[in-house]
């Protein structure tokens, strides 16, 4: 695939992300949603994977650095989708949770960044509660389908460069036998 159409697809999951974090940020501004501390983190790893994909359309790599970046966008995906997971998880039974997660100011001054972030994950009485639905999805019902999908795309990209990279090496010689009789 052309170096122009590796940039395109990039973008294009720039824009996703930027469209994304744009509603988020919306839906927390203007309509007034408090987000909780696992919405933060999938904010988090969704500004990450948008700064990843900017980087790489501004950029323009080659195979080499386009596996670098869709290894880095795969990660901040999958996190992020493990995020999102958690949080659907927690909504779904929300009877075992009581207890309340400190502020995330006080909670990271007080234990280190590890120990804060598990203790977001263990989960909150906020991050259970179903505040605004579209088409009968939560926001992190919505928020793992776009994790999923860009984790897919992350996959395919890569399994796709180790394809043409088995073919066709860096070097420019090929790497089986076969194909260099054609």
């Amino acid at each position: 695939m052309s170096l122009a159409c590796t940039r395109s697809l990039f973008f294009t999951a720039f824009v996703a992300g930027a469209l994304v974090l744009g509603v988020s940020y919306y839906l927390e501004y203007s309509v007034g949603l408090k987000p909780c501390g696992l919405c933060l983190l999938q904010r988090f790893c969704l500004a990450l994977l948008t700064g990843v994909c900017l980087a790489a359309a501004l950029h323009g790599p080659g195979r080499l650095g386009s596996f670098v970046y869709w290894l880095l966008g795969l990660f901040c995906s999958l996190a992020g989708t493990a995020t999102a997971w958690r949080q659907v998880l927690l909504q779904s039974d929300p009877v075992h949770l009581s207890t309340c997660v400190p502020n995330l100011t006080e909670l990271f001054a007080s234990s280190p960044l590890i120990g804060g972030v598990q203790q977001i994950f263990e989960g909150a009485f906020d991050c259970t509660q179903i505040s605004w639905t579209l088409f009968d999805l939560s926001i992190p019902e919505w928020s793992l389908l776009f994790f999923a999908a860009m984790s897919t795309l992350g996959i395919y990209q890569l399994l796709r460069l180790v394809r043409i990279g088995r073919q066709r090496p860096l070097g420019g010689e090929l790497s089986h036998p076969a194909l260099s009789s054609d």
